[in-house]
């Protein structure tokens, strides 16, 4: 496996040396690749294509569904490339690239989660007032905050990030590049930016975590209320894969960015990397699509 790097290339982790495991890693990540392709071109393309579909909820699915599938795209494809070309560098620039793209589509998708969680509580908790207050320009406004939000962050991140001086092998202890194992790489010191980093994460992460338990809270006080049993399992249908969806989300994410970098280990970041960057992009579609009557209809309907 090649192991030089010139100043331009970053070197990343490998799964193995092994030619016959390379082959292995390959083909497992190509299929995980193309299940979450299925599954997201399924749920994009079912929402524009289906005209009851076109409410707030399935537009902001939409948006989760294109956000998914671009964050397995940044990290998965070149991963992939390595081990079948039996190499491990990457280019300064895709390093930063990627980067750029993956904190920005992780950071969108979780604003898009709150969003979803704000639709619930208005959908469930104001009934009467749904349209007024989720009214179409409203939804694009959501959604038009939540990308722009995502390339701030990001842009951030990044200059933040690449503003430090790389030394050494450059090795990076990763199957991407990752902002925590960048800054073990810094020759300059990255003190006051791990500290930043970790501050502005907990920054939007509280805000967006506080509206989505605050939104589910008043969510559950309003179901409880609800007299039949029917009704209240019909309103908990709608929310469940929601929160499943946000519990995977923020479970993997947590100990992956909000932890200081001085406590991590190669092996526990490199499993925890491939869990947040490959399960929620593939789970979601299914999750949604497994327990929504609506998606499934309409699926069954673009099939037949």
């Amino acid at each position: 496996m090649t192991n030089r790097t010139t100043e331009n290339e970053f070197l990343l982790l490998g799964f193995s040396d092994v030619r016959d495991l390379q082959l292995l890693h390959f083909v497992v990540f190509l299929g995980i690749f193309l299940v979450a392709l299925a599954g997201n071109l399924l749920i994009i393309t079912t929402v524009a294509l289906s005209h009851h579909l076109h409410t707030p909820m399935y537009f902001f699915l939409m948006n989760l569904s294109i956000l998914d599938l671009g964050s397995i795209s940044v990290t998965v494809p070149k991963s992939m490339v390595n081990s079948l070309l039996n190499t491990r560098t990457i280019s300064y620039t895709g390093c930063v690239a990627q980067v750029f793209l993956f904190i920005f589509f992780t950071e969108a998708d979780f604003a898009f989660l709150a969003i979803m969680a704000y639709d619930r509580y208005v959908a469930i908790c104001q009934p009467l007032h749904y349209e007024r207050v989720m009214n179409g320009r409203v939804c694009v406004q959501m959604a038009a905050g939540a990308w722009i939000s995502g390339v701030l962050h990001s842009a951030l991140h990044t200059g933040n990030t690449f503003a430090l001086t790389f030394c050494g092998n450059k090795t990076v202890n990763q199957f991407f590049c990752e902002i925590p194992q960048l800054l073990k790489l810094a020759c300059s010191d990255s003190y006051f930016g791990e500290v930043g980093v970790i501050v502005f994460n907990l920054c939007l992460f509280l805000s967006c975590f506080l509206l989505i338990i605050v939104s589910y809270i008043q969510i559950f006080t309003t179901v409880l209320r609800i007299p039949t049993e029917r009704d209240r399992h019909k309103v908990f249908s709608t929310c469940l894969p929601h929160l499943i969806v946000v519990s995977l989300f923020i479970s993997l994410g947590v100990f992956a960015y909000v932890k200081p970098t001085s406590i991590s280990m190669s092996g526990l970041d490199l499993m925890v990397a491939v869990l947040y960057s490959l399960v929620p992009p593939v789970m979601n579609p299914i999750i949604y699509s497994m327990r929504n009557k609506e998606i499934k209809g309409a699926l069954r309907k673009l099939i037949g």
